[in-house]
């Protein structure tokens, strides 16, 4: 699973996600991908579950892209711990998601097998997202 080899602090506060992507929001690598049109905070499970979804029904042809990371850290109390006495351990790493964001990207594959590939992704994901495609591309007749 994605997580930081190392980070500059423990923990973090948990910041609220607010407006539209800034950056990464346009396909830069492949010719097909997913992009979010919510926010949400994915983590990294959630981002693996999705990677082996995609690379499991292309069968390990054409490229993926990862386009998150998740660099936050997301701290828990243990079950049945009376309020106070400090902040909880680091639980596992996350990573913020704004609306238009591009999550996946592929490569090398037809489009129907992108489109199914990204769309079972997706499924996965905890955020409604919708299938791109580069504006240059043509298909094969």
């Amino acid at each position: 699973m994605l997580q930081p080899k190392r980070s500059k602090y423990r923990k973090s506060h948990k910041m609220k996600i607010k407006g539209k992507a800034k950056r990464g929001y346009e396909l830069a690598f492949g010719s097909f991908g997913i992009k979010a049109m919510g926010e949400c905070r994915m983590t990294s499970r959630q981002i693996e579950a999705a990677r082996v979804a995609i690379t499991r029904f292309m069968k390990r042809e054409g490229q993926v892209w990862i386009r998150v990371f998740p660099d936050r850290p997301v701290t828990s109390k243990p079950a049945e711990v009376r309020m106070g006495k400090g902040k909880g351990a680091p639980e596992y790493w996350m990573a913020p998601i704004k609306p238009g964001r591009i999550i996946f990207e592929a490569e090398g594959v037809p489009m129907d097998v992108a489109k199914e590939a990204l769309r079972l992704a997706a499924q996965k994901l905890p955020v409604v997202t919708k299938f791109v495609v580069r504006r240059d591309y043509v298909t094969e007749a």
